[in-house]
């Protein structure tokens, strides 16, 4: 193993004990239950959708021999589980879906055949917890499609009745919100009315159902990021506060998050995504240290939450025998991650105390993957460190050339290419300082002035033809404070889309953001007096930022600094993410001024070899392997 790596961030100090609610000692347990971040395993990454009850019951099994003792106990269902798999199924088809009378999803008889009867998942859960394990499902927010178009009665959960209201039985017609569609799953699934009773009768019906059937745990997609709706995750946080049984509650996808995005919910949710997708790609692991730095730096690692603290959720950990994603084909393959880039994101992951979550197939779980999730030190700086932070006080050097030749690094990915001195578009609150600055330049375009020179805007995008919206949303005649379509200055055929993430672009004809105009509301804008574009779907702002404010960033050095929970005890991990090894250095002054202590007779242990040695004055230097970490331990 290799890899160094150094940079700064500032994290306070977490409180390890959930102080008690006022109220019952029940009260006081359930605020425990994620004072730490959560560990388990998910089947996401290695059977996409399709698993089924035998091969779930396999993976626990073995997770409760081998990962329990380490701390993993959730063991969780992952999406479109009430799914059939047919001829034309899959994760974008209709009319598949198992449902009850009240417009519920319920298990796949053929794939969960213990549920046959009204069991649900009961049986299954009630085996897991035998196991000494806690289970989990996925589930996609809100009502899907196909119980609104069979427009069923809904259960009001307190009388065990169909929901009267003011003299009318509602149904599921009368609360999904078809311009609220989930963004990447659009003709699948949309938000609940939560403004309703009903709405909230037929929330209520589903959770205390799951905690009928026994979950602990609850991953529930299309509520954050560029699906954020703050009043439904509050509706769901009071719903449940009222169940008997505890159920963790985790969202996603997490796409398009920042802090500002997650201010107003971290004391009602147990995790968040603040990511998109991990998969396993050296690609989608690199962003990663940005979106941890910001989350520590702006304290919320460890806020309060639902049940105890509230910890930003790096995603997944797609290590060992894996699947595709959205495949209809369970594990097949092994990770493409090197194992210094497994290593890397271990380590990444233990630093910024994201919750862990194995996702290769335990079945083919090898000694060295097995290694690498349970290995103490990793484990006990996730559980058991404070002060976690990027550390920005190092010197780097390139010790080796990429290979030119391939253009690929010696781990088969693309070598890194430094930002072209474009734009970077995003969607944030609309408190978010980089959201101002949008203007009418004339009547047909839209421009952002930041870095404007010479009289030149660095970005402009142009009114689309006008397109009156199928979901009931006015748009303008053209006039500013009016809701308009926003089209790229290249092709007018694609339009701003705010259910598409990431926004990157050097040219309104270049950005994955636009999407083929439609009439939907997700690419509905409106520009205010503030200077701010605001997104009809998500109420969100658009965000842009230079390029060039990332700069800094592109030598591919970083470093994370914890302190331990016994005295004298310091973690410091070094990452190279460059495509060519690192010569990297932290000195040692430079580190006393972050942990707050002299160092001088302390000592310094590499945790990888175990090699020990006292911190002498002039600092550590090491090189790293591309993509590699070192990992530290200093005891004073």
């Amino acid at each position: 193993m290799a890899g160094m790596l150094c940079v700064a961030l500032l994290l306070t100090s977490l409180i390890w004990s959930a102080a008690p609610t006022a109220g019952s000692a029940r009260d006081g347990r359930r605020q425990q239950l994620t004072a730490l971040p959560p560990r388990g395993w998910n089947s996401y990454d290695s059977f996409s959708w399709i698993i089924d009850e035998a091969a779930f019951l396999d993976n626990a099994r073995i997770m409760a021999n081998r990962l329990l003792p380490h701390g993993y106990q959730y063991a969780v269902i992952d999406f479109l589980w009430y799914r059939r798999i047919a001829a034309g199924s899959g994760v974008g088809a209709y009319g598949f879906d198992s449902m009850d009378r009240w417009g519920r999803p319920y298990p796949d008889p053929r794939r969960f055949p213990s549920g046959r009867g009204g069991g649900g998942f009961r049986p299954i859960a009630d085996k897991v917890h035998a196991m000494g394990l806690k289970f989990g499902i996925h589930l996609m927010n809100g009502i899907s499609t196909q119980a609104v178009n069979a427009n069923t009665p809904i259960l009001d959960a307190r009388t065990g009745k169909a929901y009267v209201e003011n003299g009318r039985q509602w149904r599921t017609r009368d609360i999904g919100l078809t311009h609220r569609t989930c963004a990447w799953m659009p003709k699948g699934f949309m938000s609940v009315n939560t403004y309703l009773g009903a709405g909230r009768a037929f929330l209520r019906s589903l959770y205390r159902q799951y905690a009928d059937w026994g979950v602990n745990f609850v991953k529930l997609d299309c509520i954050f990021g560029t699906d954020y709706s703050p009043k439904e995750i509050v509706t769901l946080h009071s719903i449940l506060k009222e169940l008997e049984r505890p159920v963790v509650l985790s969202i996603s996808p997490g796409t398009a998050v920042t802090p500002a995005l997650a201010e107003n919910i971290t004391q009602h949710v147990d995790m968040y995504r603040v990511t998109g997708d991990d998969w396993d790609s050296w690609k989608d692991v690199r962003p990663h240290f940005d979106v941890a730095r910001s989350f520590a730096a702006a304290n919320k690692i460890g806020a309060p939450g639902l049940r105890g603290r509230s910890w930003p959720d790096l995603d997944m950990l797609p290590f060992g025998w894996l699947t595709d994603a959205g495949a209809n084909q369970g594990p097949h393959r092994t990770t493409s991650l090197t194992f210094d880039e497994q290593t890397t994101q271990m380590v990444l992951w233990s630093m910024a105390k994201s919750p862990l979550m194995y996702e290769g197939d335990l079945r083919h779980l090898d000694d060295r993957t097995f290694n690498l999730i349970t290995h103490p030190t990793l484990l006990k700086i996730n559980h058991h460190t404070r002060n976690n932070m990027e550390f920005g006080y190092i010197h780097s050097e390139r010790a080796s050339k990429p290979d030119e030749q391939s253009g690929r690094s010696k781990s088969g990915y693309p070598m890194d290419v430094t930002n072209n001195g474009g734009n970077v578009l995003g969607l944030g609150t609309c408190s978010d300082r980089s959201a101002s600055g949008w203007y009418s330049i004339s009547k047909d375009h839209i421009c952002r002035s930041y870095g404007i020179q010479n009289g030149n805007a660095s970005f402009c995008i142009s009114k689309a033809k006008l397109l009156p919206t199928s979901d009931g949303v006015t748009m303008s005649n053209g006039e500013d404070l009016a809701k308009f379509h926003l089209a790229g200055i290249d092709n007018e055929d694609n339009c701003l889309d705010a259910s598409v993430s990431p926004w990157r672009t050097s040219s309104g004809s270049q950005t994955p953001m636009f999407s083929a105009c439609e009439r939907h509301t997700k690419q509905a804008w409106e520009l205010t007096e503030n200077g701010q574009l605001v997104s009809s779907y998500s109420g969100l702002c658009a965000t842009m930022r230079s390029s060039k404010e990332g700069e800094n960033e592109t030598t591919g050095a970083r470093a994370w600094t914890a302190i331990g929970d016994k005295a004298g005890e310091i973690y410091v991990a070094i990452f190279n993410l460059d495509s060519a090894r690192r010569k990297i250095t932290v000195s040692v002054p430079d580190l006393e001024k972050v942990v707050g202590r002299k160092l001088a007779r302390c000592t310094c242990t590499d945790v990888w070899s175990r090699k020990r040695w006292s911190v002498m004055k002039g600092g550590i230097s090491t090189v790293v392997a591309s993509h590699g970490s070192m990992l530290f331990e200093i005891q004073c």
